[in-house]
């Protein structure tokens, strides 16, 4: 029994240890093959970009030709946490803190995320609630 658990750690360490290297700059761990994994974790990493490409369509307009390398150096740094969405959000804030983007990308980068964050204003929200009841009234 032991021997068992035993197996199972070490077996959860490896593959905590690959999935950490397929998709941030770690090392593998013993016994795989570095320049396979770092294939791997490219293709992961271009998938990924592609994906939060489509469910932030703005993102790669707004950041121009280094949308792809800004995003790849993000990925892998950053494991996605709470889906894509989040993630382009997360990739949003990341390149203002960390200065990424100047000028008039940075300022449209944090108007793009303003919108996508801020929380909607009472007034809009009340106007929009007092306009579904009287058609709920009316129908």
């Amino acid at each position: 029994m032991a021997e068992t658990d035993a197996a199972r750690e070490r077996l959860g360490r490896a593959q905590y240890a690959l999935l950490a290297a397929l998709v941030t700059d770690t090392p593998p761990p013993p016994g795989f093959d570095p320049e396979r994994v770092a294939v791997q974790r490219r293709a992961l990493g271009a998938k990924r970009a592609g994906v939060v490409a489509k469910v932030a369509p703005e993102l790669p307009p707004l950041l121009g030709d280094d949308y792809r390398r800004l995003f790849l150096d993000y990925a892998g740094r950053r494991s996605m946490t709470d889906g894509y969405r989040r993630d382009a959000l997360d990739f949003a804030r990341h390149l203002l803190a960390e200065r990424a983007v100047h000028g008039p990308r940075r300022d449209a980068l944090s108007a793009w995320l303003a919108e996508r964050t801020a929380a909607p204003a009472a007034g809009r929200l009340r106007r929009l609630k007092t306009a579904l009841r009287r058609k709920a009234v009316n129908r």
